[in-house]
C-alpha cells in the first residue's frame, strides 16, 4: 500500500509503465479511437492529452510489452510497427515567433535523420511531406502524425494582429500535407486546448473528426467516478487516515475540489486527473490544476470582451456559442469552455442548449483568486491575510465580522479604471461593487447567484449554505435600511419560505466618497 508511485509529472507511457505507476486504464477507447483517420481531441490543460499522444505513440510503434494486462492487449490481434512522427509543440510557447522556424527545423531534423532529407525540400510543410512518403516507403507500413498542443504557439499572441498573421502563416505552412499526403498516412492525431478554424489545420483538412464532444470518448482523459472508486479505493483510505475522517467523507471532499467536468451531453462524472494524482500522491487538499499557471491569457480575454463574471454559474448556451473557433470570438465564453473554467452541467435534447457553469471548487476559488487582484487592482488579497479572515468570519456565521473585513479591504481598493467618473455613473459603480462582491462571495464555493428574478424585481444576490439563506441587497449612498425595506417590499424572499433553511436578510450601504461599505443591516426571519 505504501509502495503505490504515481505519474505526478509524467507524460511518456512507457516511462510510466517501466516505473509501475498506477495507471488508469483507457486502451479500450484508444482503441475505439484508431480505428478512425484524422483526429482532433480539446481537453484542457493538464488533463493527460500528452500522456494520451505518448500512448498513441507507443501503441503504433506495436510496442505489446507496454500494454500487458490492459484491455487493449485483448482487443488488437496484429500489433503491426509503424512509423511514428511525434510533435510537441508546447516547446513553442512563450518564445519569440522569431524563433519558430528554427524549433520546426529541429523537429524535422531529428526524423530526417531516420528517414533521410530531400535538399530540395526546404519549408517546414514541404520537409514533413517528404518525411510522411519517405517513412511509408522505406517501412512499407503507412505513417502516423501525432501532434500534441498545435494550438501553444497560437495561444501566445491571441488578439495580436499583427504577431498572429505571421504565426498563422507559420503553422500553416507546416500543418499543410496532413491534407496532401494523404495517401501515405495510417492515422492523425492533433490535440490542444482551443480551436483555430483558419489555421489549415481545420480549413485545408476537410476529413478531420473531432471528437472532443463525442459521449464514447468523453472519459479518453481524466479519471470518472468509477474509475475514483475502484482504482484509487486504497489511496481515498489513505488519504481519510491522513484527514482523519471515513472514506465516503472524503470521497465527498474530492468530488466538491476535483469532480464536475463533462465533455458531452452525455458525459460521465470527470475528475481533474492532474490535481487528483497530486492529492494521492502528496497526501494533502490543494488547487494543483490552478496553481500551476496563472492563465494570464484568460483573464486578458475576460478584460478583452468585459465578461460579466457573476454570470459564470449558469449559461444557457447552443454548441456552436461555445466550440466555436477561437479567433472567431465575439465573447470569452468558446475560451472558458475549451480552457476548462467552465463545463458541462446539462443538456436540454429538445431545445438543443447547454447549461454551462463552473466545475467545482478548485476551479472557482483559483479563478476568483485571480480576478479579484484585477478588478480591485490590489495584489497583496492572500499575502495580507483577507481571504482567509472573511472566509473563517463566513463559515462560523458571523456576518458583522465578515463586513468589518470587507470594510477595511475595500477601502484600500484604488479608483477603478476611468477613476472618478466611472463612480458617477450608477449603473456601472453598482455593477462595480456587485461584481467585487460576488467574487469574495464565491471564495466560500457556495452556490451564489446575482440579479436573482423574481415576479417583482431582481434580488442582487442570493447565497446558498447547508444552513441558510443569505439574501443581499446593495445601495451606493443610501441606507442600508432602504436596501432591507426593498427585500421585503420585493418579497425577494417569498421563493424560499418553505426551504427549511434560515433565511437571513442583509442590506448593504456602499459609499462612493470613501469607496466601501458605510453600513449595513442583517435580519433573520
Amino acid at each position: 500500500m505504501q509502495g503505490r508511485r504515481y505519474p505526478v509529472g509524467i507524460q511518456d507511457f512507457e516511462k510510466l509503465r517501466t516505473n509501475k505507476c498506477v495507471y488508469v486504464d483507457k486502451t479500450d477507447l484508444i482503441y475505439q479511437l484508431v480505428q478512425k483517420n484524422i483526429v482532433f481531441l480539446s481537453r484542457p490543460k493538464l488533463f493527460g492529452k500528452s500522456l494520451l499522444s505518448s500512448t498513441l505513440k507507443y501503441y503504433f510503434q506495436g510496442r505489446k510489452d507496454l500494454f500487458q494486462d490492459l484491455a487493449i492487449e485483448q482487443l488488437e490481434k496484429d500489433w503491426t510497427e509503424y512509423p511514428v512522427l511525434h510533435f510537441d509543440l508546447s516547446t513553442l510557447k512563450n518564445i519569440d515567433i522569431k524563433y519558430i522556424p528554427n524549433k520546426l527545423d529541429g523537429m524535422l531534423s531529428d526524423y530526417e535523420k531516420i528517414y533521410g532529407k530531400n535538399p530540395s525540400k526546404v519549408t517546414s510543410g514541404d520537409r514533413l511531406a517528404n518525411l510522411i512518403v519517405s517513412a511509408h516507403a522505406q517501412t512499407c507500413q503507412k505513417t502516423v502524425v501525432i501532434i500534441d498542443e498545435y494550438d501553444a504557439p497560437m495561444l501566445d499572441v491571441l488578439h495580436d494582429e499583427g504577431n498572429t498573421l505571421e504565426v498563422r502563416r507559420l503553422m500553416q505552412e507546416f500543418y499543410a500535407p496532413l491534407k496532401a499526403c494523404d495517401a501515405d498516412l495510417r492515422f492523425v492525431f492533433i490535440t490542444g486546448i482551443t480551436k483555430f478554424s483558419q489555421l489549415s489545420i481545420f480549413s485545408v483538412i476537410n476529413n478531420i473528426i473531432n471528437v472532443s464532444m463525442q459521449p464514447e470518448f468523453s472519459a479518453i482523459c481524466g479519471i470518472t467516478e468509477k474509475e475514483l472508486h475502484t482504482v484509487f479505493e486504497q489511496d481515498i483510505a489513505i488519504l481519510a487516515k491522513e484527514y482523519e475522517c471515513t472514506p465516503e467523507e472524503m470521497r465527498i471532499h474530492l468530488k466538491e475540489r476535483y469532480d464536475g467536468y463533462h465533455f458531452s451531453g452525455k458525459s460521465a462524472d470527470i475528475y481533474n486527473p492532474f490535481s487528483l494524482l497530486n492529492a494521492f500522491d502528496a497526501k494533502e487538499i490543494k488547487s494543483y490544476w490552478f496553481s500551476s499557471g496563472t492563465p494570464t491569457y484568460l483573464i486578458h480575454q475576460l478584460h478583452h470582451f468585459g465578461t460579466d463574471v457573476t454570470v459564470l454559474e449558469e449559461i444557457e448556451a447552443s454548441e456552436e456559442m461555445f466550440d466555436r473557433p477561437t479567433e472567431a470570438m465575439s465573447d470569452a465564453l468558446p475560451l472558458l469552455y475549451q480552457s476548462g473554467y467552465l463545463t458541462i452541467k446539462s443538456y436540454d435534447r429538445d431545445l438543443e442548449t447547454y447549461m454551462l457553469g463552473i466545475p467545482n471548487k478548485e476551479v472557482r476559488v483559483g479563478l476568483m483568486e485571480h480576478l479579484l487582484p484585477w478588478y480591485t487592482k490590489r495584489s497583496n488579497m492572500v499575502n495580507g491575510g483577507f481571504i482567509q479572515d472573511f472566509c473563517r468570519a463566513l463559515l462560523r456565521e458571523d456576518l458583522e465580522k465578515a463586513f468589518v473585513v470587507m470594510r477595511a479591504y475595500l477601502a484600500g481598493i484604488p479608483y477603478p479604471d476611468g477613476g472618478k467618473e466611472i463612480l458617477n455613473d450608477m449603473s456601472k459603480n453598482e455593477y462595480y461593487y456587485e461584481t467585487i462582491f460576488y467574487l469574495m462571495f464565491s471564495f466560500m464555493n457556495r452556490h451564489i447567484q446575482t440579479q436573482v428574478k423574481t415576479c417583482r424585481g431582481r434580488a442582487d444576490m442570493v447565497m446558498h449554505t447547508p444552513k441558510a439563506i443569505y439574501m443581499f441587497e446593495l445601495k451606493i449612498n443610501r441606507p442600508a435600511e432602504e436596501a432591507l425595506r426593498q427585500i421585503d417590499e420585493k418579497g425577494y424572499m417569498i421563493p424560499y419560505t418553505a426551504d427549511g433553511r434560515k433565511s437571513i436578510k442583509c442590506g448593504i450601504s456602499f459609499s462612493t466618497e470613501t469607496r466601501t461599505i458605510e453600513e449595513w443591516v442583517i435580519k433573520e426571519d
